[in-house]
């Protein structure tokens, strides 16, 4: 994964520091593509209209003037293609943000109480939802369904552009591939506020994948009805629901990781957290469709005093939640809400299943009221257990008095569900690998304690489950619970999470291939310890297998990867100029033998090298080095070395 971040850092300084700045003024109405060598700044709502395509290639900054409110909007018959990859992250974000960073460089930044700075992505479809509060929609499942975009305002109306739903689960919107969004959430008006990403009727074949939202006044990701999925999402900070689901979205979800706490000095649902995940079954509860959905492997990060829920469940919704972490919760694992406030009827309205008996109830078994014609062709996503579950996942450290109430009530503990209640409070046996909180943050009544550091990967109970997702072309089968695999950070690199410290770097990978010398060594650089932008020793560089006695060195570059055949030999040059030559040394060993050696502690030469290249160096910064030495035979009488690439822990 580190293998290719240094062209992130490189193309997005080069696209936040230097590029020309492209303002967005108009709607978009002819298939366009936003490239990295620019930065764009939305200066009010913009559409993507129908007919039209954007597409924004890897490593692209989407920056906009910080309170002017600019916001992008992909309408329904339009498509978006975010083309970001865990090296070249597609970022949306203020200009306040991108001053924080070092340099311009991505990898950096400096996390700050705010949201509210720019609008959001929201992206609206053709898929089937649940609306009774439009004028002309049934209870049935119908094409002719839709419902207005919350935070989108009608220019007129009849607008269409604000729309969504219709009678298309396999509606394309395009896809979204490695995008962090950040600082977002413009407030249109009471109770109307965007959303980090808002889902709209999305169908099945759009692709959602590796997308983060860090700080926003409003939810994190909001879907209403559709069939979408998603995979590998992150919400932090966010000043209301985490995950908000509505209108009957009949999908898919794995690998999340949600860390409550706030993004400004608000009440609660308007910068402070609410619930991790809030699902309503549809806005009326005996209309269809009602949310049916299924998610594996997600890792719930409460707030311990002033948190609200990990799960709230209104107007019929019915979820699967399995093979998860949720620790740290400020109220219940399962709350009771029944009702939304906006005048649904809750659970048993209208011939219904009950609340009780929702969570008895065979996944296979479907609601007779205002029902589709095919009721298992149209709710297949569910395919074993019950209607309402929570299994197979871990519970730690959620010590408010009615934690389990309602879920011990619901059968949550029984043991064919294969949960584990952790007792006691204390790190070691937590099923997170580290958790660091912060010094407590009074927010009027509200107190925060928020994660200043968090590897999310498993520990103890969460290291193994006991089943794991369908092998069903969108799930992962994963023995394990929570978002993460044993050992796999994949938030590294791309995410606001990761430049600002909050999650761990993953620090060297190698790349290249060495050349092979005259007596047919295979020189191979590796490095142990850890690179650091204040340590003044503990990162050793090594290239072991060299020819013996010769003379060589190592060398690094803060620019970037390369792979430029060196001479007409076996060796590539795989830094890129200007280049740094760390003092040359004698490999030792023996003559026309493979046992030499080259060796520097990197962060002993640095302390000591002031005014080398890279410094002053800073937590981020991501260097590459390789091993040089002599070969009178070989091409350029010299060899290379492969290449290591490093970024820098504090």
């Amino acid at each position: 994964m580190r293998t290719a971040v240094i062209l992130a850092a490189s193309v997005l300084l080069t696209g936040a520091a230097q590029a020309a700045e492209v303002l967005v003024t108009t709607n978009i109405s002819t298939s366009t593509t936003w490239t990295a060598n620019n930065t764009y700044n939305l200066q009010g709502q913009i559409y993507v209209l129908p007919g039209a395509t954007l597409t924004i290639e890897a490593g692209t900054v989407i920056a906009s003037d910080t309170g002017l409110g600019g916001s992008l909007a992909v309408a329904r018959g339009a498509q978006i293609f975010v083309n970001g990859t865990s090296a070249n992250p597609v970022i949306m974000t203020s200009k306040a943000d991108v001053a924080t960073w070092t340099n311009g460089n991505p990898q950096t930044g400096t996390w700050r109480a705010a949201a509210n700075e720019w609008g959001n992505l929201t992206i609206m479809g053709a898929g089937y939802v649940s609306e009774n509060g439009t004028i002309g929609n049934v209870p049935t499942p119908n094409a002719a369904n839709f419902a207005a975009m919350e935070g989108l305002v009608a220019a007129f109306p009849g607008d269409t552009k604000v729309l969504y739903g219709g009678g298309n689960d396999d509606d394309d919107s395009g896809s979204i591939h490695y995008l962090s969004l950040r600082y977002g959430g413009k407030v249109v008006g009471l109770n109307n506020e965007l959303n980090g990403l808002s889902l709209g009727g999305i169908g099945r074949n759009t692709e959602i994948d590796h997308v983060e939202i860090m700080n926003n006044v409003d939810d994190g990701i909001e879907i209403w009805g559709g069939t979408v999925n998603l995979k590998h999402f992150s919400i932090w900070n966010v000043g209301d629901d985490s995950l908000d689901i509505d209108q009957g979205w009949r999908g898919k979800a794995q690998f999340g990781l949600i860390v409550q706490g706030y993004s400004l000095n608000a009440s609660q649902g308007s910068g402070v957290g609410d619930n991790l995940i809030e699902v309503d079954g549809a806005e009326q509860s005996d209309w269809q469709p009602v949310t049916t959905g299924t998610i594996y492997n997600v890792t719930l990060i409460g707030q311990p005093v002033s948190g609200d829920h990990a799960t709230a469940w209104r107007d019929n919704a019915r979820l699967q939640v399995r093979n998860s972490v949720m620790m740290d919760l400020g109220e219940r694992l399962v709350a009771f809400d029944n009702v939304d406030g906006d005048g649904g009827a809750g659970y048993g309205n209208n011939g219904t299943l009950s609340w009780a008996n929702t969570w008895l109830t065979d996944y296979n078994v479907f609601s007779t009221v205002n029902a589709p014609a095919n009721p298992a062709a149209f709710y297949p996503v569910q395919t074993s257990g019950k209607l309402a579950e929570i299994s197979d996942s871990v519970f730690f450290r959620n010590l408010n008095g009615s934690a389990y109430t309602e879920a011990t009530s619901r059968g949550v503990f029984n043991a064919g569900n294969n949960n584990v209640l952790t007792p006691g409070f204390a790190d070691v046996d937590s099923p997170v690998t580290t958790l660091t909180r912060g010094s407590a943050v009074v927010l009027g009544s509200l107190t925060m304690l928020p994660v200043t550091f968090l590897d999310p990967r498993p520990a103890n109970a969460a290291l193994t489950s006991v089943g794991s997702a369908p092998n069903d072309g969108f799930f992962t089968p994963a023995s394990y619970r929570g978002a993460f695999a044993p050992g796999e950070n994949w938030l590294d690199g791309w995410t606001a999470s990761s430049a600002f410290g909050f999650t761990p770097v993953q620090g060297t990978t190698s790349y290249c291939t060495a050349g092979v010398t005259t007596n047919g060594c295979k020189p191979t650089m590796n490095a142990i310890g850890t690179p650091s932008a204040s340590a003044t020793s503990g990162y050793t560089i090594q290239v072991g297998n060299v020819e013996g006695v010769k003379q060589g060195l190592i060398f690094y570059s803060i620019t970037g990867q390369s792979a430029a055949p060196w001479g007409t030999g076996t060796s590539f040059l795989c830094v890129k100029s200007p280049t740094q030559r760390i003092p040359a040394q004698n490999s030792g060993g023996t003559v026309n033998s493979c046992n030499g050696q080259l060796s520097v502690d990197w962060n002993a030469y640095m302390a000591a090298a002031p005014g080398a290249l890279g410094q002053p160096r800073f937590a981020g910064q991501v260097f590459q080095a390789q091993g040089w030495f002599r070969d009178p035979p070989a091409s350029k009488s010299t060899n290379l070395s492969n290449a290591l690439q490093f970024t820098l822990a504090p």
